[in-house]
């Protein structure tokens, strides 16, 4: 094995790296536990464990990567799971789950009332493992396992186990997740990774990159950035659109490699990084790009999931929505991965 650059100059793998639990004690998120993930590249990152691990606080070197709402990391709140709650407790952060049965608008059909993007973000993990690096051995791999259960009973019964992962000195975050049906009837399936970037990664000039068919999702006079001749994939300045609730999206059906990979992201010429979202085509073939540029609330969205976010209703309608039986389980691989590259 080839010594690497702290060989015998480190007392303790926290000098590199590793994996740091802690539970907040200030504001809306006052009790929830989190992890900070250091990967020893510069980048790092929060993930809230009460909310479903998703991830909040990313930063690499002294750049931020992801979009922070003003509410910030906020306790999970359980019930709420109708109609527009959703947003009242969205907190941005790199990356926010939606799911595990509904993602989209509110809708209401034969197996119940959903609420915007569904519930999974709502709960709290159950922590399996933390697996923390050990370089003096050459284990450089770190990983944290949890899982969340969105169940009642005589109802739906999926659990999501994700594990999040990475090692010592790659800028980059590995999230496998399992959805099973513990249930003893065939569920309803839909599942988005909320990606969430803000400034400075997100400026004006920077290169929102995806390839793929694309549909707007407004229609008409309400569609101003994808249409024809206009290039949606540079960010502008903060637009008097936006303001509000102005913001618009397209549904971008993605192109694969040969191996079946599906890659988007952003790059800033002006920070020299390039941020990329790798998936696959088979498990993931919908992308959504979210573009809200409003003054103080600057944000765009990279959105990989199973369905386009129509809600559970439209996507059974138009015969897309997935059912999974008794026991069945579907997995899912997202890579995120940060390149420095030449200003």
């Amino acid at each position: 094995m080839n010594q690497m650059p702290w060989h015998h100059k480190i007392s303790h793998p926290a000098q590199v790296g590793g994996i740091e639990t802690s539970v907040l004690d200030n504001g809306a998120g006052r009790g929830s536990r989190i992890a900070w993930v250091n990967t020893g590249t510069g980048l790092r990152y929060k993930i809230v464990l009460d909310r479903a691990m998703d991830i909040a606080d990313t930063f690499f070197n002294q750049h931020s990567l992801a979009w922070i709402s003003h509410l910030g990391i906020s306790k999970p709140q359980l019930l709420s799971d109708k109609n527009f709650d959703w947003i009242k407790t969205f907190g941005g952060g790199l990356l926010v789950t939606c799911g595990l049965d509904h993602i989209g608008w509110p809708d209401k059909n034969e197996h119940g009332e959903h609420g915007l993007h569904g519930v999974i973000s709502q709960l709290p993990a159950e922590i399996e493992s933390i697996i923390q690096p050990n370089p003096f051995s050459g284990k450089m791999d770190m990983s944290i396992t949890g899982t969340m259960k969105q169940t009642h009973p005589l109802g739906i019964q999926l659990e999501l186990r994700r594990t999040i992962s990475g090692r010592l000195g790659e800028p980059a975050i590995y999230i496998h997740d399992e959805v099973t049906n513990h249930g003893n009837t065939k569920a309803p399936h839909m599942l988005m990774y909320h990606f969430n970037f803000g400034w400075p990664l997100v400026d004006e000039g920077t290169d929102i990159t995806w390839e793929g068919k694309w549909y707007t999702r407004e229609e008409g006079k309400k569609n101003k950035i994808f249409k024809e001749g206009n290039n949606f994939h540079r960010c502008p300045a903060p637009l008097e659109d936006h303001a509000g609730n102005g913001e618009e999206a397209a549904y971008v059906d993605m192109k694969q490699d040969g191996e079946g990979k599906c890659m988007c992201g952003l790059r800033n010429e002006k920070l020299g990084l390039d941020v990329n979202i790798v998936f696959f085509k088979n498990q993931l073939p919908w992308l959504t790009n979210w573009q809200h540029f409003g003054k103080g609330e600057y944000v765009t969205g990279l959105e990989p999931g199973t369905n386009r976010p129509i809600g559970q209703f439209a996507a059974k309608e138009n015969n897309e929505l997935i059912f999974l039986e008794p026991g069945a389980k579907r997995e899912y691989d997202v890579k995120l991965e940060v390149t420095e590259i030449s200003k």
